[in-house]
């Protein structure tokens, strides 16, 4: 789907191994609505491609995502849409799962505001990095709605539980230096700076042994869960799985021989 000026809701591109998404309604503040929802999802299940060994998820424009559109969103409930009810089980939900069950590292490149399901979507990523003049909310109950977009689960997992409480209570902004500060985000740097940091950082992970990556994600979300035997189990069937790996056999080898490993993913 497109949007109703023509343009496309999400922009995949690929450079390298490294393919960057972009939401990608700038004038909307990169809000979801039904096109870029589906337009989301479709470019996720994509990014599953072999080929693609570290993905970068941006906004158009002066943010980075605002959430859920409000516009589309009160026309739906106005004329009893049944989409309304739908919309957390067939797209927030599934696009959290994408993200965190990708085998392959991704970076949320925070370009600006982020609120409500936007700040949930940066969340859902592997590392954070913001530009200075991004800011961050959970803008959820001040439009009477609960949290969605896994935010109930992650936030308390960076901040604590009383921050997280605070955030998603009272719905204020959190700019770039306090989420650098509280842990919400891994790195801040100049507006001017983000593309740069950006594709460095992307660079290096899509270099990276992409399949321990994948099961170091595994690892992490499955003992997030879980007790310490089930951990402890997880992790051996991990390193059994990367002891076979060829990036494994190469790393050794370039151990042994001084010299740096060239990864291929496998």
């Amino acid at each position: 789907m497109t949007e109703p000026n023509g343009e496309n809701p999400v922009l995949v591109t690929d450079r390298g191994a490294v393919r960057t998404v972009t939401l990608n309604r700038p004038a909307a503040f990169n809000s979801f609505d039904s096109a870029l929802k589906q337009a989301l999802l479709s470019a996720l299940a994509g990014a599953t491609d072999p080929s693609v060994r570290a993905v970068v998820v941006t906004g158009a424009g002066r943010a980075f995502c605002a959430g859920q559109d409000l516009k589309e969103h009160l026309a739906l409930v106005a004329a009893g849409d049944e989409r309304v009810g739908r919309t957390v089980a067939e797209f927030y939900n599934p696009v959290v799962r994408s993200l965190q069950s990708l085998r392959k590292p991704v970076l949320a490149a925070v370009n600006g505001p982020a609120a409500g399901a936007g700040t949930g979507l940066a969340l859902a990523c592997d590392l954070r990095i913001a530009a200075a003049s991004a800011t961050f909310s959970m803008a959820f109950a001040g439009v009477g709605l609960s949290a969605d977009t896994g935010a109930s689960y992650l936030l308390p997992r960076f901040v604590g539980q009383g921050r997280a409480s605070t955030m998603m209570l009272l719905g204020e902004k959190v700019d770039a230096a306090e989420a650098l500060r509280i842990g919400l985000v891994d790195r801040v740097v100049e507006d001017a700076e983000l593309p740069g940091a950006v594709a460095g950082l992307a660079d290096r992970l899509a270099a990276g042994p992409t399949q321990a990556y994948g099961w170091i994600k595994a690892s992490l979300h499955h003992a997030a869960s879980s007790d310490l035997d089930s951990a402890l189990a997880f992790e051996d069937r991990a390193q059994t799985a990367c002891f076979a790996s060829p990036d494994h056999h190469e790393a050794v080898a370039a151990f042994v021989q001084k010299r740096p490993p060239v990864f291929t993913g496998r």
